[in-house]
């Protein structure tokens, strides 16, 4: 069992949907920060902008995102319509099985519809083009690829100090512990876990 260090510089910022538990001590005004998967929710971002006065840079190609982001005024808060991913390339995202939620995925099938294809991008090529030589916090809630993307981070050793991620693509408790064993193998610890929402901080 995957061993969790809570700690008591945690605290959860966000919206009870979009919410995610950081540590307070390892976030301040000059960290960079990445989202990854934008929805129509940035609670999450807004509240570290607010905390912290950090900036946000954040991702998502879904036509109803990038609608959502046109409207936010926050100047701190950047907006890129754009996937990531392992590669540098042209992913199809599919339609989520219910019409009505935003999230679509380009890993797995679950709804029908023609869906959408964007370009989408590996996190070092982002931190190149954006001018960051470290990402100090990268949040992905990005819909079963979260997986992929971070074997390509893990490879290319390009890993952020605190990482939020939610596993989302089905699997068992023995995969998921796998997965959990190769992020600790690099350093990570796990400080939180809400749902299949995991926090964990590189030592």
């Amino acid at each position: 069992m995957t061993r969790i260090r809570p700690g008591r510089d945690l605290e959860r910022f966000g919206s009870a949907y979009g919410g995610w538990w950081v540590p307070t001590g390892l976030i301040t005004e000059e960290s960079v920060v990445y989202a990854a998967g934008v929805g129509e929710d940035i609670t999450f971002d807004l509240a570290l902008i607010q905390r912290f006065g950090c900036e946000v840079w954040a991702m998502d190609p879904t036509p109803r995102s990038v609608v959502f982001a046109a409207g936010i005024t926050e100047p701190r808060w950047h907006f890129l319509p754009l996937g990531l991913w392992k590669e540098d390339e042209v992913l199809h995202f599919h339609p989520p099985a219910d019409p009505a939620h935003v999230s679509h995925s380009a890993t797995e099938v679950r709804g029908r519809g023609p869906g959408f294809e964007a370009q989408c991008h590996t996190l070092n090529t982002f931190m190149k083009k954006l001018g960051h030589q470290q990402v100090d916090l990268l949040k992905m809630d990005i819909e079963g690829a979260e997986e992929p993307v971070l074997d390509r981070m893990l490879a290319e050793d390009t890993l952020p100090r605190v990482l939020c991620v939610e596993f989302d693509t089905p699997q068992g408790p023995s995969a998921l512990r796998r997965r959990l064993r190769r992020l600790e193998g690099a350093g990570y610890v796990v400080r939180h876990v809400e749902g299949r929402n995991y926090t964990l901080t590189r030592i």
